[in-house]
């Protein structure tokens, strides 16, 4: 999961309250590994899979490949939670 922002709008008088939720995800790597030679090399690494649990420092590491997370291509998808509260 990514990070919540809280976005606040006057309607008609009334406060509206929405809760945006950023989802992101790592896709394919993209680490060249003949660079030292001058060459250009990808394993073929589909998608970032953590190593470890979230919060640890495994979980930065690639399970299928061993790469760093930064290496992979990053995704965000605006994930918009349209329930809102009023609140006078």
């Amino acid at each position: 999961m990514g990070p919540q922002q809280d976005r606040r709008s006057m309607a008609n008088g009334k406060r509206k309250e929405t809760k945006v939720v950023v989802v992101v995800q790592y896709r394919e790597c993209q680490r060249n590994h003949a660079a030292s030679i001058g060459g250009y090399a990808v394993d073929g690494c589909r998608e970032f899979m953590a190593s470890g649990a979230d919060g640890t420092a495994a979980a930065l590491l690639c399970a299928a490949c061993g790469c760093h997370r930064s290496f992979h291509r990053r995704e965000v998808e605006p994930d918009c939670d349209c329930s809102s509260t009023t609140s006078g």
